[in-house]
């Protein structure tokens, strides 16, 4: 998951660099919305990683 953050993330940068502003936003709110999904979802693992040990 955090793979395809960083890929729409390169995809907004190039679209920035090139003047594609809709695009670039558009691949801007992806990105944020997997990486906020990732840090969730590892935070959770890591919780019950450590429930289970305890």
């Amino acid at each position: 998951m955090l793979h395809y953050a960083v890929v729409f993330l390169v995809i907004a940068l190039i679209a920035a660099v090139f003047g594609f502003g809709g695009i670039a936003a558009g691949a801007v709110g992806i990105a944020k919305i997997l990486f906020f999904v990732f840090v969730i979802m590892a935070v959770v693992t890591f919780v019950v990683g450590l429930l289970r040990k305890g």
